[in-house]
């Protein structure tokens, strides 16, 4: 669970997964609310990683990767700390992941009859499309922070981004080397209008994710679309070996 200046909703969202019955990383990732010292009074049952300097979502994943990893686990499912996903679809996450091993399971939201903020739907959207550009495939949700990935890859790699648009560039790097992709659909709960809190920066935020598509665009022309084929002809011709290569479950909804 990375989280930054979430006092209001953190405890709750831990209390939900520890309730469920699932060991948490909680990555306080610099905030200067309070959350820091809440998530303090969980270290007899949470594994807390902190650090005074805000560094961004995609970092925070990172630490909190490196941290399972250490920890000896194969897979972590991340959880936001605004309370917007349901500790109670994490089995939604981790069955679909025994299903198709190796693969990136994404909690594809259910936003039917849900007030969602404009500015969110439009990220949404914008980062859909860049990502069909990306890896030529569709994927209907590149935005939901509810997912559960395999450490095997992403607990060993760098990112060139490390905030929000860190989790869109995983999903394109990871389609590029292999990695399988399933959107599960889960619950989603935005509070009212005047209750929402967002770290979400739009001017400088979409200024370095136009920055990043423009990176990874160059970078699918030279290397993306050629490691896909290649990961496809050793598919087609029995090559594939190793839990990675399951690009056949690519974009699939479970």
């Amino acid at each position: 669970m990375p989280t930054y200046e979430n006092a209001g909703t953190v405890c709750a969202v831990a209390d939900s997964v520890l309730a469920a019955g699932y060991h948490l990383i909680a990555v306080a990732d610099g905030p200067h609310d309070g959350t820091a010292e809440l998530l303090d009074g969980y270290r007899d049952r949470v594994t807390v990683v902190a650090y005074k300097e805000n560094r961004g979502k995609g970092h925070a994943l990172s630490a909190g990767f490196a941290k399972a990893a250490e920890e000896g686990y194969d897979y972590a499912v991340t959880i936001d700390s605004d309370g917007q996903h349901s500790a109670d679809d994490i089995p939604l996450l981790v069955e679909a992941s025994l299903r198709n091993p190796g693969a990136v399971i994404v909690g594809r939201r259910a936003m039917e009859g849900v007030e969602r903020p404009a500015s969110s739907g439009f990220a949404n959207w914008f980062a859909n499309f860049w990502f069909a550009v990306h890896t030529l495939r569709r994927f209907p949700d590149t935005q939901s922070g509810f997912r559960c990935y395999p450490l095997s890859y992403y607990g060993k790699t760098r990112f060139f981004t490390s905030r929000y648009e860190a989790e869109l560039e995983m999903l394109v790097r990871g389609a590029w080397n292999g990695i399988g992709m399933v959107a599960v659909p889960v619950r989603v709960y935005y509070p009212p209008r005047d209750e929402r809190v967002s770290h979400f920066r739009k001017g400088r935020d979409f200024m370095r994710i136009s920055l990043l598509n423009t990176v990874l665009t160059f970078a699918a022309v030279f290397y993306g679309y050629p490691s896909m084929l290649l990961y496809r002809l050793r598919k087609t011709f029995g090559k594939s070996g190793g839990s990675r290569s399951v690009s056949g479950k690519y974009g699939r909804e479970a």
